[in-house]
């Protein structure tokens, strides 16, 4: 991990303690189109992907359908207004803040929307530590890496100068399509079985372990 010069963080289950409103959000949803509402563990399969790929996978819809948009209308809809709690994950803004002090450039590669993410950033008060970020709107879904590619574009570097870091099995495959670096998490969607199956350079249980290998 010497040569990292850029670290890249899926948002949700990473950062942000947010798959539990997403849970919520999602089985709201398909109460009120009177779909089956999914378990927990059916939603968390799907975190990370857009809207417009996670939807249709997760209730076995065709992409586009309307069945399909009125489900992400009312995700969105319980989004806006779901009170469930979602704060940045212990020591996640302390991390930032070092690796960002220690001349590290930080970067962004959510399945959330720009209006999405634009929204949690301020919330947060660490837009200024990012120097690029993307969301779904803004590229394919992962696992595809585009988005990756265009923040690599955007900053100058090369895909071996990058970590990604995630909770995801989408966010590691999105980085090893790339040979890029990769740092699993275990505390968001994926349990490090699911992790290790796309080959991360570490795995880790704690914000302290995360904050080490960069140290």
């Amino acid at each position: 991990m010497h040569a990292i010069r850029l670290a890249i963080f899926d948002w949700d289950g990473t950062l942000m303690d947010s798959v539990g409103r997403i849970v919520a959000c999602v089985q709201g949803a398909a109460r009120d189109c009177g779909e089956i509402v999914p378990t927990a563990l059916q939603t968390h399969q799907i975190i990370g992907l857009s809207l417009e790929v996670g939807i249709p996978r997760l209730f076995g819809l065709e992409p586009g359908s309307e069945r399909a948009a009125a489900l992400i209308a009312r995700y969105r809809h319980h989004y806006l207004h779901d009170d469930t709690p979602s704060p940045l994950f212990a020591g996640a803004s302390e991390l930032l803040q070092h690796w960002h002090g220690q001349g590290i450039t930080l970067a962004v590669a959510t399945g959330k929307s720009r209006r999405g993410l634009d929204r949690v950033l301020d919330e947060t008060g660490l837009r200024s530590l990012f120097a690029a970020t993307r969301g779904a709107d803004e590229a394919n879904s992962k696992p595809d890496p585009l988005m990756l590619t265009q923040i690599l574009g955007e900053l100058g570097l090369a895909s071996h100068q990058a970590v990604m870091i995630g909770d995801s099995i989408h966010d590691m495959a999105m980085a090893e399509a790339l040979a890029m670096p990769r740092i699993g998490v275990t505390w968001g969607v994926h349990d490090r079985s699911r992790l290790a199956e796309h080959a991360p350079d570490a795995i880790v249980d704690t914000m302290s372990q995360l904050r080490q290998l960069l140290a």
